[in-house]
């Protein structure tokens, strides 16, 4: 089901480092891909489109949006759905994903990802929006795990069997967050392996790794910091479980120079192809 082979290992796309990433390559930046935050570029036009362009002409792109609220009863707005589309169409990235979430109410935007309850009701709801975002737009779509600080009384369903019947039902695909697999695990006390080993494994399209901080007792998914080392091991595990599969580091916050998080994103290509070795093995 994946839409293609592995394109290696990406970096999100920051404006701090537009002026670095334009006229390098992927040999010498160290970076295969660059993932857009998708609103940022939902434009007709200025600064931000025309880096985009240059980026694009020596870089692959993947699409990632963090407004289009496939967890509300009505779905993404058609104002949002053609906006999104007009920019693939013009990016022509290698996949498009957003997050598995809820965003806001009454079409207001309010600018967090909202965990939803995991229940039936609410599987046949998402999977009848992300139907119609994959019909409007002629592709699948990635979705995202999300992290959470809180549950539902209601929840029927654990977190894991709500995202692999999502995306099962729907027949999208999955956009692996391991850091919020295992933020959330902290916070809700679950096995973060478990979930790893539910998910089916021909829908994991993409990875992301990022940095978390610890905040009045709990694990907050700031992307701030550097991938922490039990990150690291929860990503040596899903490997395991699902192959080379495309990887890439967030950081939204206190974002340092691009060399140095090329040197993080370094730190995963040699685990992953020291973990696929093994397993080759084996």
């Amino acid at each position: 089901m994946r839409l293609q082979a592995s394109p290696g290992f990406g970096l999100g796309l920051r404006p701090a480092h537009y002026l670095d990433v334009i006229g390098s390559s992927p040999a010498s930046s160290g970076v295969d891909w660059f993932e857009i935050l998708s609103e940022n570029y939902m434009v007709p036009g200025g600064k931000p489109l025309a880096m985009l362009e240059r980026v694009r002409r020596d870089y692959p792109v993947v699409m990632h949006g963090v407004s289009m609220s496939v967890g509300t009863p009505q779905g993404p707005s058609d104002d949002y759905l053609r906006a999104l589309k007009a920019l693939v169409e013009r990016v022509q990235p290698l996949w498009v994903s957003d997050h598995l979430c809820w965003t806001g109410v009454h079409g207001r935007n309010m600018h967090d990802l909202y965990p939803l309850p995991y229940t039936e009701e609410a599987v046949a709801a998402v999977v009848r929006n992300v139907r119609r975002v994959q019909d409007y737009l002629g592709r699948p779509i990635l979705l995202e795990n999300v992290s959470s600080y809180v549950s539902f009384t209601a929840d029927t369903l654990r977190e894991w069997e709500f995202v692999a019947a999502v995306a099962e039902q729907s027949d999208s695909l999955i956009l692996l967050d391991v850091n919020n697999v295992y933020v959330s695990s902290v916070n809700h006390g679950f096995d973060p392996h478990a979930y790893l080993r539910a998910l089916p494994t021909r829908r994991v399209q993409q990875i992301h790794l990022a940095g978390h901080s610890v905040q009045a007792g709990c694990i907050i998914d700031t992307h701030d910091q550097p991938v922490a080392d039990p990150v690291w091991a929860l990503y040596a595990d899903a490997l395991r479980r699902f192959g080379p599969v495309a990887t890439m580091i967030e950081r939204d916050d206190n974002i340092p120079p691009l060399p140095e998080l090329a040197a993080e994103l370094r730190r995963a290509r040699q685990l992953a192809a020291a973990v696929l070795t093994e397993a080759e093995a084996a």
